[in-house]
């Protein structure tokens, strides 16, 4: 394929946006070669500024259930434009997408619109702590919450840590109260309570997203449940990238567990920049203007973002079959994937859940941030490198995970797997 003009628009953009990215993974500092700009989307497929056309398995990372330009949700997005892009005063949509979820979600009575993932972790972060009144929480290693200061920690060397700054321009006061633990090991959560008597929660994404694709276990979110009951913290789902994609009920609709706040973003703006969190009524009526801990964006709640993610949810719940689909397309994937690999004498751990699936060039299954990073990433960079070349748009990081939407075909998994043969033995 030619990049002519994807790397003479990258020279363009790194002289003057810091690595020609507004987003670090995009630089493809970790696959090699030249990011790709692309000029439009169609369906279940990418088309960059040369021409080159991809089928899509990032999805815009996630929020892209039926493709893109779908014409329901573009239609939506395009009524509310002529009616103003933004006022900063409430609209009626808002209070119609926020009576969807909280109806699907026994976890939430209430929920507030953001403008993006991050914002929406920060502040549900900030609740927790202003409604326990305890200043500690606890992430795991790997789990990737957005980039305000107290949850850009780096992982220390023992099973659990006090967290220290991950990123220059972090003061290390602002982080001294974030607590590390493993993932899926729920001694080092116990230690961590051992540590501190000022937890105010445990935040996790119950399907992570960010360490390549790596579900927790059922038991493991079981016993959060009760560490968190026991101590008086709150647990909180992070469900930006699991939400709505995992099943209609993300995480939440694949476990018992009923966390006490959920965080979203991704599909409920059905592509367009949005955020959320939410929980049961007696933490949400700490929030201002009802109570004392504050929160605040002008921007919250804008129109089109609100009328494009409400059509959105409408679509996949007038789908009945929508997931079963999904995950039969995803598992179709992955299972033809490490058949290749196999085949080609290359090690793969591969996993799916809903429209969700991940697969690490690694000898042995995943289950950590641990286990993620003993994978083999020369190899993913060759694999990544070697099927844009075929046609076929895979993330930009073993570290990241892949989507189906529906405009994917049972045809084109097929073609992306004679794909991956083809790549693998040239790997060989």
């Amino acid at each position: 394929m030619n990049y002519t003009n994807s790397q003479a628009a990258f020279e363009k953009a790194q002289k003057v946006i810091p690595g020609g990215v507004d987003s670090p993974v995009r630089a493809f500092k970790s696959v090699g070669g030249t990011p790709l700009f692309i000029q439009k989307g169609e369906g279940a497929y990418l088309i960059d500024i040369d021409g080159n056309k991809y089928v899509d398995y990032v999805q815009s990372w996630g929020p892209l259930i039926f493709g893109h330009c779908d014409k329901t949700i573009e239609n939506a997005v395009i009524e509310a434009v002529k009616q103003g892009l933004s006022f900063g005063a409430p609209t009626e949509v808002e209070t119609l997408l926020a009576t969807k979820i909280c109806d699907m979600f026994e976890s939430i009575d209430k929920i507030r619109f953001v403008s993006s993932g991050t914002e929406a972790v920060m502040s549900a972060i900030r609740l927790a702590r202003g409604f326990t009144c305890k200043n500690d929480i606890v992430k795991f290693e790997g789990c990737y919450h957005g980039h305000s200061d107290s949850l850009l920690v780096q992982a220390g060397s023992g099973a659990v840590t006090f967290g220290t700054p991950s990123s220059p321009g972090v003061p290390a006061d602002l982080t001294k109260h974030t607590l590390l633990a493993k993932y899926n090991d729920i001694q080092s959560v116990k230690k961590c309570f051992e540590n501190s008597n000022d937890i105010a929660c445990i935040i996790i994404e119950p399907i992570a997203g960010n360490m390549g694709f790596v579900p927790a276990t059922e038991e493991f979110l079981k016993e959060l449940r009760v560490l968190c009951d026991t101590h008086g913290a709150l647990l909180i789902f992070d469900e930006v990238m699991s939400g709505f994609r995992a099943s209609l009920k993300g995480a939440q609709g694949l476990s018992s567990v009923i966390p006490d706040m959920v965080t979203f973003g991704k599909v409920i703006g059905g592509g367009m920049p949005v955020g959320a969190f939410g929980g049961k009524l007696e933490i949400m009526n700490k929030l201002s203007p009802d109570g004392p801990v504050y929160q605040a964006g002008t921007l919250s709640g804008n129109p089109v973002a609100m009328s494009a993610g409400l059509a959105s949810l409408n679509k996949i719940q007038e789908n009945e079959n929508l997931y079963s689909s999904f995950e039969k397309k995803a598992q179709r994937l992955v299972d033809g994937l490490k058949e290749a690999a196999t085949q080609n004498g290359i090690a793969l751990q591969t996993d799916v859940r809903g429209s969700m699936f991940g697969f690490f060039f690694n000898e042995n299954p995943v289950l950590n941030f641990d286990d993620a990073l003993r994978s083999d990433t020369t190899t993913f960079a060759k694999f990544h490198q070697g099927m844009l070349k075929e046609g076929f748009y895979f993330a930009c990081s073993q570290f990241e995970t892949g989507f189906i939407c529906d405009a994917i075909t049972d045809a084109m998994i097929e073609e992306t797997i004679k794909a991956a043969d083809k790549v693998f033995g040239e790997i060989k």
